[in-house]
């Protein structure tokens, strides 16, 4: 089996690793983004076409405003701070999530972004901002609505109307940290894809681990509900 088509990374443990260390937790959120950087660039080099990585959720923003205001900050930098990196991998940079609810820095430093790296034909980086599964599916339900009141839409009109319906259904979903949930992380595109769980703390990843994710992947079989043929061994007549 090939490398999964859609890379998704619950990127869990920053907070932990800073404790752990003795430090803030801002010095783990600065880790986190270099494992990130790491990451992403084992992943566009193994031949990944699509990585969403779960950057900030719609539950993050119940965090203390200290350190709510650092993410917002970092983001908007690291953003724009990259381009030398998106430029050099081809990569295409896009959002998810509910944006309109970022401060005005950090929607400028995304729509930037986005159409400076427009044209690139490397590997697509969906970064999930302020993003939650069930609130994606309901904007996306009432995107719909909007264009056709009253209709019940079908599986393949919403899909056509998630935020960026030009990215495909999640193969794999890595999650760090010793977690095991999917923390409402792209629940309409989870459908039939595998799961990886890490013990290790997101800032200690290293493009080793995510080759032993990839690994393990391509050691499943994916039967999408499906019953596979099985192979019948055919007596000798010997």
């Amino acid at each position: 089996m090939k490398h999964p088509l859609h890379l998704g990374i619950i990127m869990d443990g920053n907070g932990r690793w800073a404790t752990r260390q003795g430090k803030d937790r801002s010095q783990g959120h600065l880790e986190g983004l270099k494992a990130a950087r790491r990451v992403t660039r084992a992943a566009a080099e193994a031949g990944v076409k699509f990585l969403t990585l779960y950057v900030f959720s719609t539950e993050n923003s119940g965090r203390p405003t200290r350190e709510v205001d650092f993410l917002m900050g970092l983001i908007g930098k690291h953003l724009e701070a990259e381009m030398d990196f998106y430029n050099e991998l081809e990569l295409r940079v896009l959002a998810s999530g509910d944006l309109e609810q970022l401060p005005a820095g950090v929607q400028k430093s995304i729509r930037r972004v986005e159409s400076a790296t427009r044209e690139h034909s490397g590997m697509t980086i969906n970064l999930a901002l302020n993003y939650g599964g069930r609130d994606e599916i309901v904007r996306t339900f009432a995107r719909w609505q909007a264009r056709h009141p009253g209709e019940v839409p079908t599986e393949a009109a919403l899909s056509s109307m998630l935020d960026h319906p030009e990215v495909p259904d999640l193969d794999l979903v890595v999650r760090t940290a010793g977690e095991q949930r999917l923390s409402n992380f792209q629940l309409w595109r989870v459908a039939y894809a595998e799961f990886v769980f890490s013990s290790k703390l997101w800032p200690d990843w290293t493009a080793a681990d995510l080759d032993a994710a990839l690994a393990e992947f391509t050691s499943r079989k994916r039967n999408f509900g499906k019953v596979m043929a099985v192979e019948v061994e055919v007596p000798s007549r010997n």
